[in-house]
């Protein structure tokens, strides 16, 4: 039974995924262009960070609050986010930020791939965190479980995320290359992995309302606006 216990590994591949996301990113853009101007375009990417941190923050506080209780001085301490909670915060963000300087055209499908990336690296360093970091999965018997350092084998659901990603990424930059509705392939990849999240988290050890986790219901509501939105816009293109 395999051991893996390296928590002190988890900021190096935080780092990595950061660094990995953004270099595909700038390769992405300079492969394929832009339809932002550079000033547009920081404005943004800025906006996506800040919402991206508020929303991982909160969802990740949320989360722990059944277990730890919360308190004001929980939100300066380290731990506590979600991927989750940073997608949506982000992509509110991003329509605020678009909303306030006009911009009209859909920016994301330029992120959909380089997200696939940074998230992939960072659950690399999610696993070797083991029980440090909360994304380990249920026991199970399975020959693949791992132990984490506490006598348990268990799902490795940090892997199964890392390939899911891998595949997904593989998609997308296909998706990418080929003529499609602008925005569609950040959309694709945002109801793939809130897909992913809502069934994978079943076998995640997490405090559950209604009989699943707030992170869970999390991915249900981001689901909901995409299918609104994408009927919503189906129904403004049918009118025309």
């Amino acid at each position: 039974m395999l051991t893996i216990f390296h928590p002190e590994l988890h900021p190096l591949f935080e780092a990595l995924g950061y660094a990995g996301g953004f270099a595909v990113y700038r390769w992405s853009r300079a492969r394929h262009g832009d339809a932002l101007s550079d000033e547009r375009r920081w404005i943004v990417i800025a906006a996506a960070a800040i919402g991206a941190l508020a929303g991982s923050r909160l969802l990740g506080l949320a989360e722990q609050a059944p277990q730890m209780g919360l308190h004001w001085s929980d939100v300066l301490r380290p731990g506590g986010k979600t991927i989750v909670g940073g997608l949506l915060g982000g992509w509110i963000a991003v329509e605020i930020a678009k909303g306030i300087t006009g911009v009209k055209s859909r920016t994301g499908d330029l992120f959909a791939v380089p997200l696939c990336v940074g998230i992939a690296i960072g659950r690399i360093g999610c696993f070797f965190a083991g029980l440090a970091d909360d994304t380990y999965g249920t026991p199970t018997s399975l020959p693949w479980g791992v132990d984490f350092g506490d006598g348990v084998r268990r799902h490795p659901t940090q892997l199964y995320e890392f390939c899911f990603l891998v595949l997904l990424a593989w998609v997308l930059w296909r998706w990418n290359k080929r003529p499609h509705v602008e925005g569609q392939v950040f959309r694709g990849f945002l109801a793939a992995y809130l897909g992913w999240r809502l069934v994978i988290d079943f076998i995640k050890p997490q405090p559950l309302v209604e009989g699943m986790n707030l992170i869970q219901w999390a991915c249900v509501a981001g689901l909901m606006v995409l299918v609104i939105g994408e009927w919503t816009r189906n129904r403004e293109v049918q009118s025309v």
